[in-house]
């Protein structure tokens, strides 16, 4: 190798000095200077031919090398097949050998099979469940491996692989009786948990190894097609099975009562499985968690197990019927005792319910509403109709009224308290129940006022047809005539008292708008909101974009309010709407530096509320009511873009018309003003007469901010 090395340098030192001599003896003769790059491209394109040459004789000596190393493998390949044969008895003898070698590793558990079962037995029944697991294990193992030896041979024997698993067929059962231990203290899991959490980690350890073992037997399946028998087990489906069967029997075996032993069956029964539930469920919580794997996720595989056997065993008692109050107990329950800190929002479990679905499915829940309305209404029925039939034997009777019932019967009172009981019932489950029960009321109210108008009627015709026939004529009509109006004025409570039910059922529909909208309205009037501001010679913001279209989509699915509600809808999300852009208007996200930043800020505001006016425009099926709430925040935009001079009118322009508007309010806008200073701002403010009298409040009045804490107020 070294002298390799020395022959490559003499080489290149000999190239090097024939290089040089050439060089020289080239330049010597006179006029080659001139001549440099005709002399440099003949050298270029003569060391290019010697490369070229010498590359194509390196390519013929490596095709001829390949060539006969290829020929070499081809004629090596030929006497594979007759080594192969050759070879067959080595193959043989090695399988033989393959054989030998696992049976002498298994010899033990092969002749001590007997003993092995009853010892494996004995474990089971002394409660050592991994030493009993250890001793399956290995019985199995040596089963597996030779049945796998006999599944390797080309020639396999039916006789020796049932003769093998014959001999082997305890262990199957001792498999069996393991599974069944298992399960009996799984099926206890809550209770053993609280006493002795070792048992219960004992048993998941050896469903772990079952679950790994079942995975190994798998892949060797897909590798080799050899499968060992009872494989896969899987035990950690069973696990979850015995677990939700037990949570199943927990809950069922809950009921103690029937409708025939008490009356209030239904409301124990959902009270002993609101605690039994609260209970299991922090137990899981505290003691099951640090017990099973992180994987296992258990305390939401719990939380859905007693969720969906709840829900199953609730459908039962429900299409086995209900009666009477049984309706306002379950929807009451399902509706508000089960989302309460009562039960699944208790601190304890809330981060862990949250995702949970409805306990009923809404079918199921909408059947159950239309039952208890229909009982409403029945009830409504009969008993509007006797109270009539009572009014009417009293008109037809010989018996005068007393001087105090001519002012009123006690027949609208009684009608109306019947009302009020059935929404205050109706609200305990959902004001959503509590809307439907009232245009249930009304409507039976409605037909009472026909049937008592019918009833009149024929109380007066009989009364002419023969005036002898009533004697008291004119003292009934007297009382009738008093009780149709205090039927108007107590139906005016009731229009007054459940007006605001409305409004407030109407905040909470609202409520899911406004939550989608206010990420939006948090940037306008931020850096966002102001960026390509003075490129953009128009248009509205990404942000106020974004709120036109979601409160357009909202609009789609509040079509389906009666005509009323959805006018009420329409001006309450103009307001809404107008107070939150004010709000984010005075929240001073941001500045405008300049005049000209001002002007287009302002011009911006215009066009973004001239869209949202025209939004609620369309919204509107009768046409918009009442002040447009959208006028402060025009008026407000003139005093972006007024000039020094003309500032100070329009802030007393603004002042005349919105009274209630302080002068934080005002210092919040103008602040925003980049182009003037703070005391002249604060001068201008300072010095604006102020209405003293009220007459009326607007949305200023309202809005109330933290100090402007990065301004100095010294008023």
């Amino acid at each position: 190798m070294g002298e390799k090395k020395i022959n490559m340098r003499n080489l290149e030192a000999a190239a090097k000095a024939s290089a040089t001599s050439k060089v020289v003896n080239t330049f010597n003769r006179p006029g080659q200077l001139e001549k440099i790059d005709q002399i440099k491209q003949r050298y270029s394109r003569k060391k290019a031919s010697v490369e070229a040459l010498l590359k194509s004789a390196m390519q013929q000596q490596l095709d001829g090398k390949s060539r006969t190393a290829l020929k070499k493998m081809f004629n090596l390949f030929s006497d594979v097949p007759k080594l192969c044969s050759a070879l067959s008895e080595v193959r043989e003898e090695n399988m033989r050998h393959s054989q030998y070698v696992t049976a002498k590793e298994n010899l033990r558990h092969i002749f001590t099979v007997p003993e092995s079962v009853e010892k494996t037995k004995q474990l089971i029944n002394e409660g050592k469940l991994l030493h009993t697991h250890q001793c399956l294990r290995d019985l199995e193992n040596s089963r597996d491996d030779l049945l796998y030896e006999l599944h390797k041979l080309p020639n396999q024997s039916p006789h020796d692989k049932s003769m093998l698993k014959a001999y082997f067929s305890d262990v199957e059962i001792l498999s069996n009786l393991l599974e069944k231990q298992l399960t009996f203290v799984l099926s206890r899991t809550l209770n053993t948990v609280r006493k002795d959490p070792t048992v219960i980690v004992t048993a998941l350890r050896i469903i772990e190894r079952e679950e790994k073992s079942d995975e190994d037997a798998l892949q060797q399946q897909k590798q080799t097609g050899f499968l060992p028998p009872g494989r896969p087990k899987k035990w950690k489906e069973m696990m979850f099975r015995i677990l939700e069967k037990s949570v199943s029997s927990k809950i069922e075996g809950t009921q103690v009562e029937e409708r025939e032993d008490n009356k209030h069956w239904l409301i124990r029964y959902l009270e002993l499985i609101r605690m039994m539930i609260l209970e299991d469920l922090r137990i899981v919580k505290t003691l099951c968690v640090p017990c099973f794997p992180p994987k296992y996720n258990i305390i939401d595989r719990y939380m859905h197990m007693y969720h969906n056997c709840l829900s199953i065993h609730l459908q039962e008692i429900i299409q086995n019927g209900l009666e009477g109050n049984e309706y306002v107990t379950i929807l009451s329950w399902i509706m508000k005792t089960y989302k309460s800190k009562e039960l699944l929002s208790h601190p304890d479990l809330i981060e862990h319910t949250e995702k949970l679905p409805s306990l009923l499915p809404e079918a199921v829940l909408n059947r159950l509403e239309g039952e208890y309305l229909r009982n409403i209404e029945q009830n409504y029925m009969e008993w509007m109709e006797n109270t009539l039939k009572s009014e009417k034997d009293e008109w037809r009777s010989n018996i005068e009224p007393h001087l105090d019932s001519y002012s009123r019967t006690a027949a609208p009172v009684i009608i109306f308290q019947m009302i009020d009981q059935n929404l205050q019932v109706a609200k305990t489950i959902s004001d959503e129940l509590t809307i439907k029960c009232l245009n249930l009321s009304i409507e039976q109210v409605v037909k009472f006022g026909d049937s008592f108008r019918e009833a009149i009627i024929e109380f007066k015709n009989k009364y002419f047809e023969d005036r002898k026939q009533v004697i008291y004529f004119t003292q009934y009509m007297i009382v009738i005539v008093n009780n149709c109006v205090q039927l108007v004025e107590l139906g005016s409570q009731l229009e007054k008292q459940y007006l605001r039910l409305r409004n407030e059922a109407v905040n909470y529909l609202l409520e899911e708008l406004f939550i989608d909208l206010d990420q939006h309205f948090e940037k306008l009037f931020t850096s966002q909101w102001q960026e390509k501001l003075l490129t953009a010679r128009f248009g509205t913001s990404v942000a106020l974009d974004t709120i036109y279209a979601t409160i357009e989509d909202y609009f789609q699915d509040y079509n389906n309010l009666v005509e009323s509600n959805y006018n009420y809808v329409v001006d309450l999300t103009r307001s809404m709407v107008a107070k939150r852009y004010l709000t984010a208007m005075l929240c001073k996200r941001t500045s405008f530096k300049t005049y000209e930043e001002c002007a287009k800020a302002a011009g911006r505001v215009l066009e973004e509320i001239d869209k949202l006016k025209q939004l609620f425009t369309d919204l509107s099926k009768n046409g918009l009511e009442g002040e447009d709430p959208f006028e402060a925040i025009v008026m407000l935009s003139e005093l972006l873009k007024s000039d020094d001079d003309m500032l100070s009118f329009e802030l007393h322009r603004v002042v005349e018309k919105f009274p209630d508007i302080s002068e934080d309010h005002l210092l919040r806008l103008l602040s925003l003003r980049g182009d003037l200073s703070w005391s002249s701002i604060k001068d201008k403010v300072s010095h604006i007469d102020k209405p003293k009298l009220l007459h009326k409040s607007s949305v200023f009045r309202t809005l109330v901010f933290p100090k402007l804490v990065n301004i100095n107020l010294n008023f």
